[in-house]
């Protein structure tokens, strides 16, 4: 098993768990484990003024981080207007939205160790490295679900359906695997 398939299938446990995580850690897995392709030989001169494409070249990773950062809030502002948040629940969901922020940082953390002992695992190592990442999901899930039921709690019946709502479009009825009834 690949690191980039062992991370697509991180990212489908956790869009099965949590709405929007599979944007995440989707364009996570693409960007914290695929290597970057090689720039194909040029055929004609470059262009005069590069200056736009120069400092995506000049500091690639910090680029990534910044985007993966950037989606992560992206979806934590959706999931806030989603689940119409009030006032006075602001201090359950900035308690969430971090706990959303740590786990991101912690999936991080262990993919990218993963991805820099890839090359030289032998199969018994994929085996545990990927134990371990598991197992991390499984902590973070824990940590969101502890979270969450707080915010949860604190909702209102309306707001309690609609987020009943919200989190089953995500489920793993959505899609192709999806029945009518």
């Amino acid at each position: 098993m690949t690191i980039k398939s062992t991370s697509r299938t991180a990212a489908v446990l956790a869009s099965l768990l949590l709405p929007g995580i599979a944007l995440s850690s989707g364009a996570f897995a693409q960007t914290a484990t695929t290597p970057a392709p090689s720039a194909p030989a040029p055929t004609s001169p470059a262009p005069s003024n590069p200056a736009p494409a120069a400092p995506a070249q000049t500091k690639p990773r910090a680029g990534k981080m910044e985007s993966r950062a950037d989606r992560i809030e992206k979806h934590i502002a959706d999931m806030h207007a989603r689940l119409h948040i009030t006032p006075a629940q602001q201090g359950e969901w900035d308690q969430f939205a971090r706990v959303m922020r740590e786990n991101a940082a912690a999936m991080h953390d262990t993919m990218e160790k993963r991805r820099a002992a890839f090359g030289t695992m032998n199969a018994a190592d994929n085996m545990e490295s990927y134990a371990r990442v598991a197992e991390q999901h499984a902590q973070n899930m824990q940590k969101l679900a502890t979270s969450f039921q707080v915010l949860y709690s604190s909702m209102s019946d309306e707001q309690k359906k609609n987020a009943d709502v919200v989190f089953r479009s995500h489920g793993p009825a959505q899609g192709r695997d999806r029945k009518s009834h």
